[in-house]
């Protein structure tokens, strides 16, 4: 089995992808994972520096390919806004977050994506831009600042609330009202929170970990 490399953004969402992985059993792939902390990541993410950002995964991505990781992956949908610098110039190649939960929706016929985020992902070209080139719409609620707050203020620290939970379903189902067949939990916290929900959904840190899973084989 191939060597995976885990570039670690957020420590509830990498925790909760590692996790996916070894839950196969106990004869799961080779992992590694780099943790650059959060701190050294907001400040390019705020000022909207992609650049930056790229240069932080791929700090991590070098120290993978030190260990001998064969690919890369990130479970953090916000950091693949720098996919073009990574991409070019990563020393390992990588599984794009985004592009994996696109396929699968397009594979379960969904045309009506509703996307959970981080402000970063739900207001960038990301989920609108991969989702629209496999032929769905992207759809944004309209609560997204207390999207974004739920996440930075409690997911990011590993705490879960009902008050929250009720929050989110909510929005999902306010979605749902606005034509959503789906919603995409586009940010790898988000699946700790919503449990089942009032639509269908798409955990990216779930279909992540079933990739690199697949690609590790």
């Amino acid at each position: 089995m191939k060597h995976i490399g885990i570039v670690a953004c957020s420590a509830e969402g990498a925790a909760l992808c590692y996790q996916l992985l070894c839950r196969g059993g106990i004869d799961h792939p080779r992992i590694t994972m780099d943790s650059i902390p959060l701190a050294r990541w907001m400040p390019a993410f705020n000022a909207g520096d992609y650049r930056g950002v790229a240069n932080i995964m791929l700090e991590s991505a070098h120290v993978l390919a030190r260990a001998g990781a064969d690919f890369a992956i990130c479970p953090d949908n916000s950091a693949h806004l720098a996919w073009d610098f990574v991409a070019a110039e990563s020393p390992i190649p990588w599984l794009h977050i985004v592009r994996v939960v696109a396929d699968e929706a397009k594979r379960r016929g969904y045309r009506r994506v509703g996307v959970l985020g981080t402000r970063f992902t739900m207001r960038g070209p990301l989920y609108r831009d991969t989702l629209a080139a496999a032929g769905i719409e992207a759809v944004v609620p309209d609560e997204a600042d207390l999207v974004d707050r739920i996440i930075f203020d409690e997911l990011i620290h590993g705490v879960i609330t009902d008050a929250s939970r009720a929050a989110y379903h909510a929005i999902i189902a306010r979605l749902g009202e606005r034509g959503c067949d789906a919603v995409a939990l586009a940010c790898t916290e988000i699946p700790l929170l919503v449990g089942e929900a009032p639509l269908p959904t798409l955990d990216s840190t779930r279909l992540l970990a079933q990739a690199a899973l697949a690609t590790s084989a």
